[in-house]
């Protein structure tokens, strides 16, 4: 007599930060809509949410199709799988205006997800996959619809992240935000690096923009002192799937989006944060691309690293 044995599934575990980020952008959304000011509507966390899981959710189907699908096996498997579709869907919510357009905002956050399988690059890896996305999922989601519906749309304002705040709170709040993402980035994702480079070329180009303008540097300084300026520090620009993994490429990654954005703002570009990181993610993509597509390199780099994949070298 045959017992028929329950399916077995691989593995399935989030990467390292991905939990507390969750956590921590939900907290955010849930004080910002019923207590900082949050200025959209309550239903557009949800709408794009939706669209962010449904999108990650038809993206495993149709690539690996049910019976591989690696959200099935229980509720925590799915939860686990859908934890990068929840942070982009929260993210591109919360930074995005779009009134009550929420197809807009569906748009933004599908697009958000497609981009991970719509741009990728060759690993060259020896073991493990074949490619990579290199565009910030988020970001992209965010750009892409700044450029198509940019006569409806715009960024959430710097101050609705603390309209309702007053006295020690405007400073205790960025402290908590400020000491978090700190610690992130420095026991999870590794990313101290590349933030320091982030922070020290934002400053730097502030000054040579007052140089050049004959302004004051003070209100190039200015987007700094903002809590929207810190979560794109902390919680954008150092996404550990879309930035590099050695210290010396972290501070050409974060000290090249800082110059980026000085010069698109000195050519009167307007959103140049969102802007700025999508256009260095590209470069980096380009990078890794020729890299993986270079014989030479690739012999080199195997007899420098063993088994390692010419990306973990690379990037």
């Amino acid at each position: 007599m045959q017992h028929s044995s329950a399916p077995t599934f691989p593995t399935l575990a989030p990467k390292p930060g991905i939990l507390p980020f969750a956590i921590a952008i939900s907290v955010l959304n849930i004080l910002g809509h019923t207590w900082l000011g949050f200025e959209q509507a309550w239903a557009t966390p949800f709408v794009s949410l939706a669209a962010a899981y449904s999108s990650e959710l038809t993206v495993e189907l149709a690539i690996n199709g049910w019976q591989r699908a690696r959200f099935r096996g229980g509720i925590r498997r799915l939860v686990v799988f859908l934890l990068p579709a929840h942070i982009t869907g929260l993210a591109v919510g919360m930074l995005l205006y779009t009134n009550e357009r929420f197809m807009v905002v569906a748009f933004a956050s599908s697009l958000a997800i497609f981009s991970k399988v719509l741009f990728r690059v060759p690993t060259g890896a020896v073991s493990g996959p074949p490619t990579t996305h290199f565009l910030n999922p988020s970001n992209i989601g965010i750009t892409a619809t700044l450029l198509l519906f940019h006569d409806w749309v715009g960024v959430a304002q710097p101050y609705q992240f603390t309209e309702n705040v007053s006295g020690a709170l405007d400073w205790i709040l960025p402290a908590i935000i400020l000491c978090s993402g700190s610690f992130l980035n420095w026991r999870a994702t590794k990313r101290i690096p590349l933030i320091l480079a982030w922070l020290v070329g934002f400053a730097l180009q502030a000054v040579i923009r007052s140089l050049v303008t004959e302004e004051s540097a003070i209100a190039y300084l200015a987007p700094m002192t903002g809590l929207a300026f810190v979560l794109f520090t902390f919680y954008m620009v150092t996404d550990p799937m879309t930035s590099p993994r050695s210290p010396r490429r972290q501070i050409v990654f974060g000290a090249g989006t800082a110059a980026v954005y000085g010069l698109l703002t000195y050519g009167g570009v307007v959103f140049g944060l969102f802007f700025s990181l999508t256009i260095v993610c590209a470069v980096r993509g380009l990078l890794i691309w020729h890299r993986a597509r270079n014989p030479a390199t690739i012999s080199k780099e195997l007899g420098a690293a063993g088994r390692k994949s010419v990306t973990q070298v690379a990037t």
